[in-house]
C-alpha cells in the first residue's frame, strides 16, 4: 500500500479544505478547515522528514490540525498530551515496575518454580508502547500491547496504519528541556531501544508526520527549534478580518446558525479580546471560545430572536475568562 505523502490544496476558488471528523468524536471535533498555509506546512514537513512545530496561543486550532492531517492522509492518528512530569522516555515506552514487583512478591510467597517465575517476570511483560513506538512501528506496538493487555490508540476517523501515521505531541512547552531534546534524538536516529528488548524499534515504511504544539509558555531549546519546521497560527488583529475568519469557522461547525448570530458573536469576541489585549491579561478568548458560545446558544434556544438575546448572557461564561484590570 502506497503511503500518501501530501495533501492536495483546495480547489480553485475555495479558501479552505474542509475535513469532517467522525460523528461520535468530541464536542468541538466535528470539522476542521485547513488553509493553504497549513497544507503547505504539513506537506513541507513530510517532504523534509522533520517534525512540524505549531506555535500560537490556545484556541487557534493547533491540535486539531494534526488530526485533520491524519484524516486527509488516511493515516492512523496517535495523540499524547505532555505535562511537567513527562520525560522523553515516556514518549517511547513505559515500564510498570509496581506491577512487576507485586508479581515477584506473589511468586515468592507461593514458592513458584524459579524458571517459570523468571519467564513471567521478564521485563518485556511489563513494557507498554508509548506514542513514538506506535508511530514508528504500529504492528510491533500492537503485538507488544496484546502481550501486556493494553488498548490500541482508537481510530474513529478510520486511519489505516499501513498508510503511515501522524503523531501529535501536544503542549511541548510544558516539559523540561530534556524532553524535546530526547525526542529529537529518537527522531534523528529513527529508532530507539526499549528496556528489556534485544533489538531497537525502528521506523517501518515512511516516516511518521510528527506535529508538536506549543502555547509559548516556556522557551524551547535552540537545538530543538533548528530541527523542526515551524508554523505560526494566530488570529487576525483587525475586527473585519477576525469576524470573517470566525464566521467562516462558525458556519462550518453550525450550518444552521443565522448570519446575524455568527456576526454578533464574532463582534462580541473581538471586543472582549481587544479589552484583554489592552489590559495585557490572559487567557484571551479565541476560536475555541467562539465555537463554545455558539454551541451553547444554539443548544439552549431554537429561535433566532431568543438566540441573539441569549448571546450576552452566555458570553459571561465563555468569553470573559480574563481577570478584570
Amino acid at each position: 500500500m502506497t503511503t500518501k505523502t501530501r495533501i492536495d490544496l483546495p480547489p480553485d476558488g475555495t479558501s479552505h479544505l474542509r475535513v469532517d471528523f467522525a460523528g461520535n468524536s468530541g464536542l468541538a471535533d466535528q470539522v476542521h478547515l485547513l488553509g493553504a498555509t497549513e497544507i503547505h506546512a504539513i506537506n513541507a514537513a513530510i517532504a523534509a522528514g522533520r517534525p512540524l512545530l505549531v506555535r500560537g496561543e490556545p484556541g487557534t486550532g493547533k491540535s486539531q490540525l494534526a488530526r485533520a492531517a491524519a484524516k486527509e492522509l488516511g493515516r492512523v492518528f496517535i495523540s499524547h498530551v505532555i505535562d511537567s512530569r513527562t520525560e522523553s522516555r515516556d514518549l517511547m515506552w513505559s515500564f510498570d515496575a509496581v506491577m512487576r514487583l507485586a508479581n515477584a512478591q506473589l511468586a515468592g510467597s507461593l514458592q513458584q518454580d524459579t524458571q517459570q517465575a523468571r519467564q513471567e517476570l521478564a521485563v518485556e511483560n511489563y513494557l507498554q508502547p508509548g506514542p513514538l513506538w506506535w508511530a514508528f512501528d504500529w504492528a510491533d506496538a500492537e503485538s507488544q500491547a496484546e502481550r501486556v493487555q493494553v488498548s490500541l490508540p482508537p481510530q474513529p476517523d478510520g486511519g489505516v496504519w499501513q498508510n503511515g501515521s501522524v503523531l501529535l505531541l501536544d503542549e511541548i512547552d510544558k516539559a523540561e528541556s530534556e524532553t524535546p531534546n530526547g525526542l529529537l534524538e529518537a527522531l534523528g536516529a529513527r529508532q530507539f531501544t526499549p528496556l528489556g528488548r534485544s533489538g531497537p524499534v525502528c521506523v517501518q515504511g515512511g516516516l511518521p508526520l510528527v506535529v508538536i504544539t506549543t502555547n509559548e509558555e516556556r522557551a524551547l531549546p535552540d537545538a530543538f527549534l533548528r530541527r523542526c519546521l515551524v508554523l505560526r497560527l494566530s488570529l487576525p488583529t483587525g475586527e473585519q478580518e477576525l469576524s470573517e475568519l470566525l464566521m467562516q469557522r462558525g458556519k462550518a461547525h453550525f450550518p444552521e446558525a443565522s448570519e446575524e448570530l455568527l456576526r454578533k458573536a464574532a463582534e462580541m469576541l473581538f471586543q472582549d479580546r481587544h479589552a484583554a489585549l489592552e489590559a495585557q491579561v490572559t487567557p484571551r478568548p479565541g476560536q475555541a471560545e467562539y465555537l463554545d458560545l455558539l454551541r451553547a446558544v444554539l443548544s439552549l434556544e431554537r429561535t433566532k430572536a431568543k438566540q441573539l438575546a441569549l448571546l450576552e448572557v452566555v458570553a459571561q461564561y465563555t468569553l470573559r475568562k480574563h481577570v478584570d484590570p
